[in-house]
Parts: C-alpha cells; sequence; structure tokens
C-alpha cells in the first residue's frame, strides 16, 4: 500500500496502471531480501519499476501486471532459494539458525560415523571459527561420554564426518555449537533428533550455552520455513522485545542455559521414538485414506 505506490511516483509511472501481484510480491520478499525490516524490498520494487520506465520511454511494450515470473526475468536469478527443512526425525541430524546478509535463515548440519581412527572431517566451506565450534562440541561429548553408555573405544575406531549443506556457501561463526553438538551425541547415541526444533548458540567445553547475535532475524527465519520450536540462550531473552510479538505467536521459545537442558529437549529415547514413528505412520495412513476417499 505504501512502497509500490511511492516506487510509481519516483520512476514517473503512477498513469500506466502497472499492478503487482500477490505472488510478485512474495517472491520479491523470500527470494530477493529476507529482511526484518522493508530497505531492500523498496529497493528491489524500485529496480522492478525502472525497467518498466525504461521500457515506456523507448516506446517499446511493457506490462502492466507484473508476475513472479516477470520479477525474475527484471531482478535476475534469486539469490535465496527454497529451503529444504527437514521433515522426519532422524540421527545425526540437526537444525539451526544463522544470519546471512539477506538476513536470517536456517542450516541442517549432519554428522556421520564410519570406520576408521578416529579422523575428524569437516566439509560444507567452514571457516576457523566454525571449525573450532566443531572441536569444542566432539570435546563436550567425549568428556561427558559415560553419561550416555558410549563407549571410549568408539572415538578411535570410528571417523567422524561433519557436514554442512550448500557447499558453494561460506560459513563460520560460533552460533552452531549447540546445534554441532546435538548432531555428534545423536550420531553416537544413535537416538534420533527431533525435526521440529531449531536452535542457536555458542558451548563451551563444560557444556555452557553462551549468547550469539542476531537473534531477531533468527527468530523470523524460524517462523516463516514454520519451524514450532526455538532453542535460544538464557542470556538472549533481553533480544526478546526486538521481536514482533505477532511472528512469535506462532512459535515456542525454549530459553537454554547448558547443553543438557537441549539435549532434554531434543533427544528422543527408545520409547519416545517409537512412539512419534507409531504417530507418523498412523498420519500417513490417514492421509492415504483421505486421498481414497477423494
Amino acid at each position: 500500500r505504501f512502497l509500490i505506490p511511492k516506487q510509481l511516483v519516483a520512476n514517473g509511472i503512477t498513469k500506466y496502471g502497472i499492478q503487482f501481484q500477490n505472488d510478485a510480491l512474495m517472491t520479491n520478499i523470500h527470494h530477493y531480501t529476507l529482511e526484518a525490516g522493508v530497505r531492500n524490498l523498496e529497493r528491489e520494487i524500485g529496480n522492478v519499476c525502472r525497467k518498466i520506465t525504461r521500457l515506456v520511454a523507448t516506446k517499446r511494450k511493457y506490462p502492466k501486471r507484473i508476475t513472479s515470473q516477470l520479477v525474475e526475468k527484471y531482478l535476475g536469478p534469486p539469490p535465496i532459494l527454497d529451503a529444504r527443512i527437514n521433515k522426519e526425525d532422524l540421527i545425526g541430524l540437526s537444525t539451526g539458525l544463522v544470519w546471512t546478509s539477506h538476513g536470517g535463515d536456517f542450516q541442517l548440519i549432519e554428522v556421520s560415523l564410519l570406520p576408521g581412527k578416529g579422523s575428524l572431517t569437516l566439509t560444507g566451506q567452514l571457516g576457523d571459527v566454525l571449525q573450532e565450534s566443531a572441536q569444542t562440541a566432539l570435546s563436550y561429548m567425549r568428556s561427558r561420554a559415560s553419561e550416555w553408555d558410549v563407549p571410549h573405544d568408539d572415538f578411535d575406531n570410528y571417523d567422524i564426518h561433519i557436514h554442512m549443506p550448500e557447499g558453494a556457501v561460506p560459513k563460520d561463526g560460533p552460533s552452531a555449537g549447540i546445534t554441532l553438538a546435538v548432531a555428534i551425541i545423536s550420531a553416537f547415541t544413535e537416538r534420533k533428533v527431533r525435526h521440529d526444533f531449531c536452535m542457536t548458540g555458542e558451548i563451551t567445553l563444560r557444556g555452557h550455552v553462551l549468547p550469539v547475535g542476531g537473534i531477531k532475524e533468527k527468530v523470523l527465519a524460524a517462523r516463516r520455513n514454520r519451524i514450532p520450536n526455538v532453542i535460544l540462550p538464557a542470556d538472549n531473552k533481553k533480544d526478546l522485545p526486538d521481536i514482533p510479538k505477532q511472528a512469535l505467536k506462532d512459535l515456542n521459545i525454549h530459553f537454554v542455559e547448558h547443553m543438557q537442558d537441549v539435549l532434554d529437549l531434543v533427544l528422543l529415547d527408545a520409547p519416545e521414538q517409537r512412539q512419534r514413528d507409531i504417530e507418523n505412520q498412523n498420519s500417513g495412513s490417514g492421509n492415504d485414506e483421505d486421498q481414497d476417499n477423494e
């Protein structure tokens, strides 16, 4: 109601009946900006309007209805692609929240154990700080292995491969600490991680969870990707007033002080796994029946 008329006036095309369709706006928001505010959105709307102005000025045919396809034509390939959200409870897979130049986003972390001699492999273009976070998470796991009935020989008999998908995108920072620890501990204990949780937080060798930045953007990313449970460091409670109340309405925010608090929330024990598997199977069967009835 405000940004589009403003840009139509700024580019001198108010009398040409230009209308932005809803799908065009959604494409702009989700694939070209991903910000908490509207500055970048206004800029991209302006870029589209300038394309129309150029067509009008050169007396070429111009579209009056701006669609999603036209947005991509005028702005080029979208820098932000649709997210690949994990939709089932799995071993060795956790979901983190990250801050990027486009705003908040989520990041999957995968951990696999392979027969070997205890080496650690990190892939996915991880920066130095992120690699140190992985080392810290692994050291925390090793120091508490007996509490989870993990034989210490496992650390000498298995190679550990940690991967963060989208390998072409550089990644760094300490905020993936608890997400790394969850995936590592899940892999060694063979306990599934709940897929309906995402998290952010730095971890110490003793398992304390430290505050991180970009909380507003990360929480908005969780809501945008429909991940209902968000784990945040307790010391980040002070950042909650910065987040729109409407965004918090659909989310369960869990504040944690220690890594054990995180594990209690996201790791499933055997009975819980069986119960969730049964519920998922029943849900799937119900969907099949509905489709048959249709």
